[in-house]
């Protein structure tokens, strides 16, 4: 199974990857470190990525899963996939792919990306990320606004996994 935790940024992703992948042993990718040097230092300068940016790292990306899924390994990964047509590119050839829409309200994303240290992502980029997002149809959708431990409970339960000991 590959599990994608998708949404804007500051909604979670890395946090509740992080924890799942130390309760479930599954291991998690980070989107964010696949991106070319180039695109980090596009949203370093508070300039939103484009179309064209986008499409290498999710080549990469789907690479990475490909890859994982050849090995029959269950992943999870954090990645944005704002748009339906990020997401049709990065589960290209995959099978048994779960979306997972991180959601949340602008003014609580916010605050988490002012309170963020050390990310390339500026709090002013939200907005664009807001105004490029096209919810997924099918995937599970979780409220951010609860406690990455709860999202975790919720997340596993809707997945049909047990959690370890």
């Amino acid at each position: 199974m590959i599990v994608v935790l998708m949404g804007v940024a500051g909604c979670g992703k890395t946090t509740l990857g992080k924890l799942l992948s130390a309760r479930i042993g599954w291991p998690f990718f980070d989107a964010d470190d696949y991106h070319p040097a180039a695109n980090i230092e596009k949203m370093r300068s508070a300039i939103a990525l484009t179309d064209e940016d986008r499409r290498p790292w999710l080549d990469r990306l789907n690479a990475l899963l490909a890859e994982q899924q050849a090995a029959r390994r269950d992943v999870l990964l954090g990645c944005s996939a704002l748009k339906q047509k990020y997401r049709d590119r990065l589960a290209a050839g995959l099978t048994d792919v779960r979306w997972v829409h991180l959601k949340g309200d602008f003014g609580l994303i916010e605050a988490r990306l002012k309170a963020r240290k050390g990310h390339y992502m500026p709090p002013t980029l939200l907005a664009s990320q807001f105004a490029a997002l096209e919810e997924p149809v099918e995937a599970i959708v979780l409220d951010v606004a609860a406690s990455p431990e709860e999202l975790m409970r919720q997340l596993l339960g809707r997945l049909g996994l047990r959690q370890p000991l």
